[in-house]
């Protein structure tokens, strides 16, 4: 096959219509082919060069823009405390320096692999890029609302920098705006459309707000401090349809009940699919994301999974053998595309780390340290005057997690106590005046 020169930096990000101009070439083979310019990616591509990865690095995004930061779309960026340009991970001229060739609009449709692990992606704009291993740090999208009335315009996702750049350019045309799904996403656009006037409601089809991610007492936690900062929130909403206002436009979210909630703009957030499609047609083990092992390595040993995609072995100290999960978190993408880049350079490295996970929610700070899945007792610590609030979560006597409201330090004491396996004796925690780190103790101590 006759082959051409990879795009430049400066040309792939270039306009849309010169990529299209490019149509069906076929690139020199680059070393690794990184499909995906996600937070998990582009950490793969930096981390790469860190341990002295010197052959090319070819980085290729479905988006229209430069590599950016996701999570503040649904804070500082769409409340216009940042703009565009303060997201975007690194200069143009970073990529250049690092031989790293950005190419931007392209998506992956169908990777051929050999059993060495080179292979060619074929790109739906005819492009093709050979090379001589593949990582993929493709995401998840987000999970669709299937009702009556869910293509009316007015109803958004926020997902991507277009969703954000769409809902800020119509945040003059609503002032009543229902937020459909409770969980991080869906509390945080709530927080900052609230904060700029708009009247707002939460629909959770579940019996508690962030019921995937927290334990009862910090659900019960800021569904009264919404509650008392002004949001409506209904639990265990069952939305019916979304009502049309006559001209192609919704107008509010009925409920099964008959309840309609008036709305000239509905925002999705209803959780997440990963996108398994490329690993399932290349034929690797998927399960609810793609199945990896320690090392960030896929079923076939050669090919790289890293950041939302991946279902891993549970990394924190102590889990249960066996036990898998999917990571959707910004440490997690870093931590584990450390990782990747360690297996890609020969080095085994497994992927042993503490999770951790933070939300920012009008003038409430949630970080959360270790994972709470499987605790059977918890402690909370609450100072009402400073606003302060921690659930901590034990398995079998032993500390496993903790959720902290505006308490930096009892995240940092639990995050520290996971990391060096030590105890956090429960009934000493139960005092809030007691600093944690203070009581933390090697595990054999407490035997």
């Amino acid at each position: 096959m006759p082959q051409t020169q990879e795009r430049t930096t400066t040309e792939a990000v270039g306009s849309t219509a010169a990529c299209a101009a490019e149509s069906s070439t076929v690139h020199t083979e680059t070393g690794i082919l990184i499909v995906g310019a996600s937070q998990a990616g582009v950490q793969l591509a930096i981390s790469l060069r860190g341990t002295g990865f010197e052959e090319s690095i070819t980085l290729l995004g479905e988006e229209d823009h430069r590599p950016y930061q996701r999570p503040a779309l649904s804070k500082e960026f769409l409340q216009g405390k940042v703009d565009k340009e303060n997201l975007i991970f690194r200069s143009a001229e970073y990529w250049d320096d690092h031989n790293i060739t950005l190419v931007k609009n392209s998506r992956v449709e169908r990777i051929e692999k050999n059993s060495d692990g080179s292979g060619v992606a074929h790109a739906t704009d005819g492009h093709q890029y050979p090379f001589r291993r593949v990582a993929l740090a493709v995401g998840a999208r987000a999970r669709p609302l299937e009702v009556p009335g869910a293509g009316l315009s007015g109803v958004s996702y926020l997902r991507s920098a277009d969703d954000a750049l769409d809902l800020k350019g119509r945040l003059d045309e609503f002032t009543d705006v229902v937020v459909i799904g409770g969980g991080f996403i869906g509390l945080e656009v709530a927080c900052s459309l609230h904060g700029m006037g708009k009247t707002t409601t939460v629909l959770e089809h579940g019996p508690r707000l962030i019921g995937r991610a927290v334990g009862e007492p910090t659900s019960e936690y800021f569904l009264n401090a919404h509650r008392d900062r002004g949001v409506n929130i209904i639990l265990n909403s069952r939305v019916e349809s979304l009502v049309d206002a006559g001209n192609g436009k919704v107008s509010g979210v009925k409920l099964e009940d008959g309840t309609i909630v008036p709305a000239q703009l509905v925002i999705v957030g209803i959780g997440v699919i990963p996108n398994t499609g490329l690993a399932e047609q290349m034929g690797l083990e998927t399960d609810n994301g793609i199945v990896v092992d320690r090392y960030a390595l896929a079923s076939d040993g050669s090919t790289i999974a890293v950041g939302d995609v991946a279902n891993m072995p549970n990394p924190l100290p102590g889990a249960p053998e066996g036990e898998r999960i999917r990571l959707e978190s910004v440490n997690n993408a870093i931590e584990h595309a450390k990782v990747a880049a360690y297996s890609v350079s020969g080095r085994r490295e497994e992927y042993a780390g503490i999770p951790w996970f933070w939300s920012n929610q009008a003038d409430m700070k949630l970080q959360i340290a270790g994972l709470s899945m499987g605790f059977d007792s918890t402690v909370v610590r609450r100072v009402e005057e400073k606003g302060k609030f921690t659930v901590l979560y034990y398995r079998e006597g032993q500390i496993i997690a903790a959720d902290c409201v505006n308490a930096p330090l009892d995240f940092m004491a639990v995050r520290a106590a996971l990391a060096k396996n030590q105890q956090i004796p429960a009934e000493a925690a139960a005092d809030p005046d007691v600093m944690l780190k203070t009581l933390a103790v090697d595990r054999e101590d407490t035997r």
